[in-house]
């Protein structure tokens, strides 16, 4: 594994969580999941944790106690900074999980779902039999791997540039065998000929179907009132923008139920909310009650009550004026506004500036200059947006390796089978590729993503 080029596996091992505390028989199952990969990583790292989660610290105990336990399989070379494992709480952030996203690699897993990098298409109109699954890897499909991060107009030409090639190069393939010589040619290039063709269709595929969804379900409006929701302070607008989309036909449930509960985030303590309205539009429109319970839910699990952050209302001086200046980028940027807390919190690290009155480190010891190394856990499970800051940050900061972690991979498809997000922030797996074999993981359904 190349130092500056990690592969950041979001790492999964089944937990389920019961209120806000580990469900005893699966805290030891999480913690050697988590011990694994530093195995695997080959790191003995120091631990810090949010304060603000009882979770979080036991998890981070539960690791020290295995580390100091097994410190001889801990004795790896020792490096000048040492790595730092850092274990957060989705609850902190419950907003980034409920935003849709717009790079090909999110899009996919949230509007068709990535299940050990394969997709099912079998209920896409008109699809062939050789198209009803495809496989997405970023290790064996080039066109994937360069477009992993990229926005769904920037996929669009990368597309229409990519049957381009196709075409220049298939009338080249079909000319007539008519030796020896184009024979053997035509055997040499037919692989490569093949492989094309087939990346080509299962790519216009997956393209054409995303976009028929994003116009069928009006995801691009749905997504611009997300953004306005996670990023604006502004409660008249987004009181009327949220109850116009609800009475929307072709709003589909999910969404609906997203937007009230992104609304409950943003606005659960103002004096004029209107949430109970909201409430009622859905059970207007047909939404079921256990999705409506999902809102209260929500509210329960990552609200003002529970945060260590103030997520939706900062306060400091710096945070106003990012917020300010985020919402002038103007309207090539009104669906990416949005940047997960996980960005700033990993910036105020890498600079120093991460108070250890909210995440203290477990021990005495604590590191003096900038980290190198960081592996990030998130109890409750991380998102490709939170990913894409990762990705992105690996590339601009020199000199530091950050390894993202998490109990699952969020899309609300997930969420539908779900009657609270304690569920929903729940299921988890492990990447096989980690080179760890142990009964107690399950590596049917994998995510990998590359970091640079």
């Amino acid at each position: 594994m190349n130092i500056f080029f990690l592969h950041s596996y979001l790492v999964c091992v089944m937990c389920v969580l019961q209120g806000r505390s580990w469900e005893p028989t699966l805290l030891p199952r999480t913690t050697q999941g988590l011990t694994s990969v530093l195995l695997a990583l080959k790191k003995c790292p120091m631990i810090r944790y949010q304060l603000s989660s009882d979770m979080a610290k036991r998890l981070g105990e539960s690791v020290k106690q295995i580390i100091t336990k097994e410190y001889e399989l801990f004795d790896f070379r020792k490096t000048e900074v040492p790595p730092l494992l850092l274990i957060l709480d989705r609850s902190d952030d419950a907003i980034t999980p409920l935003l849709n996203q717009w790079t090909y690699q999110a899009m996919v897993h949230e509007l068709l779902g990535l299940n050990n990098n394969r997709i099912d298409l079998s209920r896409v109109p008109g699809i062939s039999k050789d198209l009803k699954e495809v496989v997405l890897s970023a290790e064996n499909d080039e066109f994937y791997a360069n477009n992993l991060y990229l926005n769904f107009g920037e996929i669009g030409t990368n597309i229409k540039n990519l049957m381009e090639d196709f075409q220049k190069k298939k009338p080249k393939e079909q000319q007539k065998l008519e030796s020896i010589s184009d024979m053997k040619a035509f055997v040499d290039n037919y692989p490569q000929f093949k492989k094309m063709s087939g990346t080509v269709s299962k790519h216009v595929t997956v393209v054409g179907e995303l976009s028929r969804l994003v116009s069928e379900r009006h995801l691009m409006e749905v997504s611009e009132l997300e953004q306005e929701l996670a990023c604006q302070n502004d409660h008249s607008s987004a009181s009327q923008n949220v109850r116009r989309l609800l009475q929307n036909p072709r709003v589909s449930e999910m969404d609906a139920v997203r937007l009230v509960m992104l609304y409950a985030l943003r606005y659960e303590r103002h004096s004029s909310s209107i949430l109970p309205g909201l409430m009622e539009e859905l059970n207007r429109k047909g939404v079921s009650e256990k999705h409506c319970r999902m809102v209260t839910s929500m509210v329960e699990y990552g609200g003002k009550r529970v945060r260590g952050s103030d997520l939706v209302n900062p306060q400091d001086a710096v945070a106003i004026t990012k917020q300010f200046f985020k919402g002038l980028k103007g309207v090539e940027n009104v669906y990416t506004q949005h940047a997960p807390l996980l960005q700033e919190t990993l910036d105020q690290l890498i600079k120093g500036r991460l108070k250890d009155s909210h995440f203290p480190y477990l021990g005495p010891s604590s590191l003096r200059d900038r980290p190198q190394d960081i592996i990030v856990f998130v109890i409750g499970g991380a998102t490709y947006e939170e990913a894409l800051a990762i990705y992105n940050l690996n590339r601009t900061v020199p000199g530091v390796r950050i390894v993202l972690g998490g109990t699952t991979i969020h899309n609300t498809k997930r969420s539908e089978s779900s009657t609270t997000p304690r569920d929903r922030f729940a299921s988890v797996k492990l990447h096989p590729d980690i080179a760890i074999r142990h009964p107690l993981f399950d590596t049917r359904s994998t995510h990998m993503i590359k970091m640079a």
